[in-house]
């Protein structure tokens, strides 16, 4: 949540979205941030901040997912698994576990690119959440990471390389450097980042399942250990759940923080930074004596102005804002660059016409953590029976209000849902005329992520004029997907057949967030 510069204390989350599994690091007096993106594109989004509370996003490092073909239809719950960002050599580098191929890795120059096609590391099914080391102390390289149980029938278990230092290539066939199954209590061990501190190599690694876990910190003499462990982070008697898995940083002056995640439900994975110091022992003090923080003295650096992670869009020349990510690798085609403003999306013909989960066109952004409003204007165009158009969001179940064009050629304003294990769609309200082909859609988001849709069709002009915004069907309360929170969604399908189906132009995206706080 960003704040003001003149405001002395901070309040978490400073992400307050899906901003999954982050890892940080600092850059001179840059720090940057990377998370996990899953089955959407672009991937590997890339964040900056120069206080550690107030963030924007800069762009991406991943433009498709290899191989192509694996992901041209959704994947909700595969591809970026936990990525590390580390700065060596001059270069930027980002590791990440796909669980069904291996350990990938891509860098760059810059952290604005150009970003290296992915590199295959490591093959192997239900290879996680790898981090690199280059040891300045010794010129050595090394890499550990976790595994996924799903694609491997391990888990609970942290496994150490000797890594070529050009980041290439593993030099040996790996260890078992920390097992979870030994350490009395701990379960779902994962997400290790790897450090050299103080003479010690460090881990710092969650284990316990993401909605109900702690922080763990490892530290050895030698990488291959032995490891002794400890609790440095728990939820205690605070209302932050699992709070776990994310990146240490120290600034200029030598303050140490930590960003990790809280999961929430359909909101996803929320980021909230942590105060971190060292106790006479030499081990991590997290939190408030190893509780999460609600509020902080903020970090000692130069004060930012209040930032965050874009949302609004007018889609200049008919592209969208960084915010926005398909649900599988693009095709040409989908959206059409044009001089003006709106995004121009093609009425996709597809045999999924009845399930918008299934479609690789929709384009998404993060559903935010707290209330708010969100809108869009939408025209439907010249098009054939069948053609739609409209603003959801996305989970194991959805819903979403738009526009839909019948056999009589009239333009109808439609709203569906879909449940979880539903595999087609339903009316949530009666079809109800749209004259003109336009309409302004509209989601309030409340507490609890509970959707109330409404539009309204009168001229379209985007203030809400004409008729006034009126209600459409029930409360829908938005679902999170495996590992993804709820999205929001705009899209443009027809049935298939033959021949173009027309376009949609949506204009004025729009969210505004309402002041109290969701779930607080």
């Amino acid at each position: 949540m960003s704040a003001a510069p003149d405001d002395p204390v901070y309040r978490n989350p400073v992400l307050d979205a899906d901003w999954s599994d982050p890892d940080v690091i600092r850059v001179g007096d840059d720090f940057y941030l990377t998370a996990s993106s899953f089955g959407r594109v672009p991937g590997l989004p890339l964040l900056h901040s120069r206080d550690l509370v107030n963030w924007t996003l800069v762009g991406h490092a991943l433009h498709r997912l290899e191989p192509e073909s694996e992901f041209a239809v959704p994947r909700h719950d595969c591809g970026v698994w936990a990525p590390s960002l580390r700065h060596h050599d001059g270069r930027f580098w980002i590791f990440w576990g796909d669980p069904d191929q291996g350990i990938f890795q891509v860098n760059a120059p810059e952290i604005r690119g150009p970003w290296t096609r992915p590199h295959l590391v490591k093959a192997g099914k239900g290879l996680i959440d790898p981090c690199p080391l280059w040891d300045d102390e010794t010129g050595e390289a090394y890499l550990v990471h976790a595994w996924a149980k799903s694609r491997s029938g391990v888990k609970n278990r942290l496994t150490g390389h000797r890594m070529h230092p050009h980041g290439t290539e593993l030099l040996d066939e790996g260890k078992v450097i920390v097992d979870g199954d030994r350490i009395p209590g701990w379960f779902t061990l994962e997400g290790p980042k790897l450090h050299r501190h103080d003479g010690w190599f460090w881990i710092l690694a969650p284990a316990g399942g993401v909605e109900t876990g702690w922080q763990g910190a490892f530290r050895s003499r030698a990488f291959f250990g032995p490891y002794e462990e400890k609790v440095v982070l728990e939820q205690k008697d605070t209302d932050v759940n699992g709070p776990h898995q994310g990146g240490w940083v120290r600034t200029p002056s030598g303050e140490d923080w930590f960003l990790h995640f809280q999961q929430r439900g359909a909101y996803g994975r929320v980021v909230h930074l942590q105060p971190m110091e060292w106790d006479p022992d030499g081990w991590p003090v997290i939190g408030d004596d190893g509780a999460p923080v609600a509020e902080h003295r903020r970090p000692d650096l130069p004060p930012q102005r209040p930032a965050a992670p874009a949302t609004d869009d007018d889609f200049p020349g008919g592209r969208p804002g960084r915010q926005w990510q398909w649900t599988a690798n693009p095709r040409d085609g989908w959206a059409t660059h044009h001089s003006a403003d709106g995004l121009r999306l093609t009425c996709v013909r597809t045999p999924d016409a009845h399930d918008l989960r299934a479609l690789p066109h929709v384009l998404t952004q993060r559903l935010p953590g707290t209330p708010c409003t969100v809108e869009v204007d939408l025209r439907l165009d010249d098009g054939e029976p069948g053609a739609r158009a409209g603003l959801a969001v996305l989970g194991d179940a959805y819903s979403w209000i738009g526009l839909e064009r019948g056999t009589d050629g009239a333009v109808m304003l439609v709203h569906r849902f879909a449940e979880t294990a539903a595999e087609r769609e339903r009316d949530a309200a009666p079809p109800r005329p749209a004259p003109g082909g336009r309409a302004r859609l509209r989601v309030d988001i409340g507490a609890g992520a509970r959707c109330r849709f409404s539009y309204d069709t009168g001229d379209g002009g985007g203030d809400g004029a004409g008729e006034g915004f009126r209600p459409s069907g029930q409360v829908f309360a938005a679902t999170p997907w495996r590992w993804v929170g709820a999205l929001l969604g705009l899209a443009a399908l027809a049935p298939t057949g033959q021949g173009h189906a027309g376009t949609a132009t949506f204009t004025q995206f729009r969210i505004r967030i309402q002041e109290k706080r969701a779930d607080r």
